[in-house]
């Protein structure tokens, strides 16, 4: 989840290149050596570390309070939908806000949300709490991770984008080993809702390392006041933009369907180790922070694999592979078949991910960045929440197998219908100007 102020070309075209201001100037010294990128880089991966105890432990509080997987999935859509409707004027915020002070904001409320539930777990398993509080947390969420994806672009330079989304994507990963294991531990010992209380922490550490990031000053050139555009209007402008560039159309679509087949994932492997496999909570852990392995393994490669292959064909080998991996896990008896399966969908989920976030961080002009980045997220997740409460269900009772087979096959078959699409033809090394509203047009 570092951007370009630039306007490049798909497939060799010779349009040329337009100049966008508002990015931070290039700077040719490794990305470890600059400060501002260092702290931001620390500040989320301690997050995540924290994060990664929720992912675990919300899931866990609700099957011990219930033993039903449709009851995990219908937690996992409640906030999904949550997600999906702040993502339709999160952009319009992000562009109209210090984007430091929104993040600031973000994860102190996110401490002070997922530190009720701790506290009120002392009295006794309240599972109404998490369908109230894991809405509001994944509402904040998607106004920070919005903020999160612009505020890269203006630390780095153009061409560190991909190398720069590709570390924090893997540290975060690596936080992601630790935590599902220590999640698992913690839950096994003091119980899920102490691991939620590590995450509530988390943010809080979060918060204070972002008061020292600095960023470079934003750009103008908007097509307007803020104050004189409307929410219809911004979302309208996201939207068009992603109408006028045929790589990010084609992988709105894509990725539309693609997300409503796995955004229930995590909970079909947590069921399988736990109901079908027999295994505690530690082991559900073990695998997770397994998977995250998978996880960092793609992040570290992704600027390499895209500088060799391109765009394109990176992309669609990923979700191709992710899908693969989908639909064998299901049917692994084995917790360390589980555990690579896993591993391998995450590390492809992630290539797929990174890339294509650092190709519309590198081809939207900077006063846009947030409007779009919010018109592709709500596109791309407005049917997840179906899709995972489906999924969920039609697994608690047709079983696991059959179920990760169909949304694995079909996960290939997105990957085989984008070799007919312009993201087959996309090199990632720029993109052709849109065809609809300029960036200013509202």
């Amino acid at each position: 989840m570092a951007h370009e102020a630039q306007r490049e070309e798909e497939s060799g075209s010779s349009t040329p290149r337009v100049r966008h201001t508002g990015q931070r100037s290039s700077d040719s010294r490794p990305l470890w050596r600059q400060r501002d990128f260092g702290i931001f880089w620390v500040a989320q991966t301690l997050s995540v570390l924290g994060d990664s105890f929720a992912l675990i432990a919300l899931p866990l509080l609700v099957l011990q309070a219930t033993g039903s997987l449709a009851r995990m999935g219908l937690l996992t859509a409640v906030g999904a939908a949550a997600s999906v409707l702040a993502a339709v004027f999160a952009g319009a915020l992000v562009d109209r806000v210090d984007r430091r002070r929104l993040l600031i904001a973000c994860d102190l409320v996110r401490m002070v949300l997922y530190g009720v539930i701790p506290l009120v777990w002392l009295l006794g398993p309240q599972v109404w709490l998490l369908y109230a509080v894991l809405p509001l947390c994944e509402a904040v969420g998607m106004l920070f991770a919005v903020g999160y994806v612009t505020v890269v672009r203006s630390l780095v330079g153009t061409e560190q984008l991909t190398e720069a989304n590709g570390r924090l994507n893997a540290t975060a990963a690596a936080a992601g080993v630790l935590g599902p294991l220590c999640a698992g531990l913690v839950a096994a010992w003091t119980g899920p809702a102490a691991a939620v209380g590590v995450d509530a922490a988390s943010f809080g550490v979060s918060a204070a390392c972002m008061l020292f990031v600095r960023f470079a000053p934003r750009s103008g050139g908007d097509g307007g006041p803020a104050e004189k555009r409307s929410l219809w209007q911004d979302l309208r402008t996201g939207v068009s933009f992603l109408y006028g560039h045929p790589v990010l159309r084609s992988l709105t679509a894509l990725l539309f369907v693609f997300s409503f087949l796995t955004l229930g994932m995590t909970d079909l492997v947590i069921y399988h180790v736990k109901h079908d496999l027999g295994h505690d909570d530690g082991t559900v852990g073990t695998v997770m922070a397994v998977g995250a392995l998978g996880t960092i393994t793609g992040a570290l490669l992704v600027a390499r694999i895209r500088r060799r292959l391109g765009f394109g064909p990176t992309w669609t080998g990923a979700v191709a592979v992710c899908g693969l991996a989908f639909a064998g896990l299901g049917w692994a008896r084995d917790v360390s078949v589980v555990a690579a399966l896993s591993a391998a969908f995450l590390a492809c989920g992630g290539i797929a991910g990174t890339c294509s976030m650092s190709l519309r961080q590198e081809v939207t002009p900077e006063p846009l960045l947030g409007r779009v980045t919010s018109a592709f997220w709500t596109l791309q997740y407005a049917a997840a929440p179906i899709g995972a409460a489906v999924l969920t269900w039609a697994a608690d009772r047709r079983g696991t197998a059959p179920v990760g087979l169909v949304a694995g096959a079909c996960c290939v078959l997105i990957a085989v219908v984008a070799l007919f699409t312009p993201i087959r033809r996309s090199t990632g090394a720029g993109s052709p100007a849109p065809s609809g509203p300029s960036p200013g047009q509202q």
